[in-house]
């Protein structure tokens, strides 16, 4: 079963991730790509790029032909499926092997018998691995589905039985909520999976998410590499990984550890996989289901044993025994992985579009500290795939130790052009449910009704607000001073948010007067979009980005955008109750309107889909549907009107 070339049937930072390991270990790589990742790092880094169609996912990675095609053209005789897209598809594992490709991950079997998440946990339960109570039947009609909703009991959670990564889930409440929740299931996952089956299980209330890594080779070997908590997470995507879990005794570990390697070797197991467990307020641990994949998170993994996951997959792939047995395995120290989103954190974590203005990750470097990326300053993130642009990983003697190279890795390795989660991330290291292990799987949508602070943007510093004066006062050599005056009134504005500062510039020496009291900004020099200076004597680095007409401003981990506020009158930019908008570039998911239906405030109209999120257009007034602009599955750019209403006017 040797190999020499492998193509990486993904893009992102796995397929970047991968890449390095193989290449490495001496073998050549190929990549394949969409046109929207032409530009992409991961094309640049393989020895051999393929062109495999056009944008969307279902046009390109998901297309099992061009896949084994854009292998053969190359000459490449193994794949790698990273994760996500095909990677837990048994029809690509078997076309790989019937096309005489290696296939880096388990036989199709095993993943026919993980992905069926109903029929899993029947083999689960066989093989005397804990289970939650559900409902597994075949009967999937909606009244059907409400019947064994009652018999569970609430709350509880409806799943897509082909699902995985928080598609086709959705957590319900009370029965009212139950008939949405079983249309939004079935549409997502019939739309990422190709299968709206669904399943129903009781939610673990204050539950915590660990999972088990397990290795299998082909020689009947099977092992764990101990836990991951992943209970950090919102609308059941994760947020936060750590290992080993702040909550997990060596006896607990042993218990979950034997459960999962029992899970595996129930299916024929091969290779790296992911046993997911809930875990109750008494640590009672349950079996969720199993990836047949690697995970995002395997690098906490991977820093805390000190073993390369991706080499033992090659190495399992090419036939080789496990490089280690069950008690030769180490864990050392702590380590903990943040999830870098392009998404806004503070207006309901909508999804993110535009051009990377600044990522320079190797600004964070130190020892402990590891970032995989798959974009880079320039490129664009686009509205066909996940979200998640970066990983950020620090390993420390102990997690308070971890925690503090986290933060200082998420602060020196801003991203800037695009809204994201940066910030967001670094406040939830410091809070303290979180530093006290206190977290469940849901606290972090609890807090969204909760008016937690750490879901509201965080405000802009007065010293942001005078370094923007002062290098927007002199941006253009200080061209743009109102002519014989030595000091004028400087407005700027940071979303809905307008201050007038007066400028007096000195050469590199500002005088900037705020609230009647005057600060001195001196502006030292430029490395790139780095910046020295110092305000009222004390010295600063920051990064700072000039865009246009705006200035991009990172301090204490915050990206500020600041513009200079134009004197000439602004178009009335009030939101038209008439007009429905895209709020992000995506799919159209569903529409529940047509041309002559009256709505009423409130009333849903049209739901687009970008980045595995799927976002409802509500009317804002009352009236009736004039038009609807489109079909569905069709794209749209952000801003496009989608439906038009005829608002009654009131007396």
């Amino acid at each position: 079963m040797s190999f020499r070339k492998i193509l990486v049937a993904n893009r992102g930072e796995i397929a970047c991730r991968v890449m390095r390991t193989a290449r490495t270990l001496g073998y050549r790589t190929v990549a394949v790509y969409s046109d929207a990742d032409a530009a992409a790092p991961h094309v640049s880094l393989a020895d051999e790029a393929v062109r495999i169609g056009a944008s969307p996912a279902a046009e390109s990675y998901l297309k099992i032909d061009r896949v084994l095609e854009a292998a053969r053209v190359t000459g490449a005789d193994a794949v790698h499926p990273g994760y996500g897209f095909l990677s837990e598809r048994a029809d690509f594992a078997q076309a790989c092997a019937d096309a005489g490709l290696v296939f880096s991950g388990p036989p199709a079997s095993a993943i026919t018998a993980m992905g069926d998440k109903a029929g899993a946990k029947r083999r689960m339960i066989e093989a005397g691995v804990p289970c939650a109570p559900g409902y597994l039947g075949e009967h999937q009609d909606d009244a059907s589905l409400a019947a064994e909703a009652s018999r569970l009991g609430l709350p509880l959670l409806v799943k897509a039985v082909a699902g995985g990564g928080g598609r086709g889930m959705r957590l319900v409440r009370s029965l009212a909520e139950l008939p949405s929740a079983l249309a939004g299931a079935r549409r997502e996952a019939q739309s990422a999976f190709g299968d709206g089956t669904l399943m129903l299980e009781r939610l673990i209330e204050g539950g915590r998410h660990i999972e088990i890594q397990v290795f299998a080779d082909r020689h009947g070997n099977a092992i764990h590499l101990g836990e991951r908590d992943c209970t950090a997470q919102r609308r059941r995507q994760k947020v936060i990984e750590e290992a080993p879990s702040p909550v997990v005794s060596p006896a607990m570990r042993e218990r979950m550890g034997a459960d999962a390697v029992a899970a595996a070797l129930a299916v024929g197991y091969v290779g790296a996989g992911t046993v997911e467990f809930i875990v109750d307020a008494d640590l009672k641990h349950y079996f969720l289901e199993m990836n047949t994949r690697l995970q995002v998170e395997h690098p906490v993994t991977e820093c805390i044993t000190g073993l390369d996951l991706v080499e033992w997959q090659l190495r399992v792939a090419a036939g080789e025994r496990l490089p280690l047995a069950q008690d030769e395995v180490r864990f050392r120290g702590h380590a903990i992985e943040v999830r870098l989103y392009a998404e806004d954190p503070y207006t309901g974590f909508v999804p993110q579009t535009g051009r990377v203005l600044h990522w320079r990750p190797d600004d964070a470097l130190r020892p402990g500290v590891r970032i995989d990326s798959g974009i880079t300053e320039g490129g664009q993130v686009t509205p066909f795939y996940d979200a998640m642009v970066a990983k950020l990983i620090a390993h420390g003697r102990d997690r308070t130790d971890a925690i503090r190279r986290l933060t200082a890795a998420i602060e020196d390795a801003p991203l800037v052009g695009l809204r994201n989660n940066g910030r967001f991330l670094r406040d939830l290291l410091a809070h303290p449910a979180f530093r006290e292990a206190r977290m469940h799987t849901t606290l972090i949508d609890d807090w969204a009704t909760q008016g937690e602070p750490l879901l509201a943007a965080p405000p802009i510093s007065d010293r942001t607000w005078r370094l923007a004066a002062a290098v927007l006062a002199t941006r253009d050599g200080g061209s743009r001073r109102p002519a014989s005056v030595a000091a004028w009134d400087l407005p700027l504005q940071a979303g809905d948010e307008r201050r007038v500062l007066r400028v007096w510039p000195q050469g590199q020496r500002i005088e900037v007067i705020a609230n009647d009291s005057t600060t001195t900004i001196e502006l030292g020099s430029w490395v790139g979009h780095r910046l020295r200076y110092a305000d009222q004597g004390v010295q600063h680095d920051v990064v700072c980005v000039p865009d246009g007409d705006a200035l991009h401003v990172v301090q204490d981990g915050t990206v500020a955008t600041l513009r200079e506020v134009s004197p000439w009158p602004s178009t009335d930019t009030a939101v038209d109750p008439r007009l429905a908008r895209a709020p992000v570039a995506g799919t159209v998911a569903a529409i529940s309107v047509a041309p002559g239906d009256l709505v009423e405030a409130g009333q849903q109209l049209v739901c687009v889909e970008a980045m595995k999120m799927e976002m409802w257009l509500v009317a804002r007034s009352g009236g009736r549907v004039r038009s609807v602009h489109v079909e569905l599955r069709q794209s749209v750019e952000a801003q496009a009107v989608l439906v038009e209403l005829e608002i009654e006017e009131k007396d």
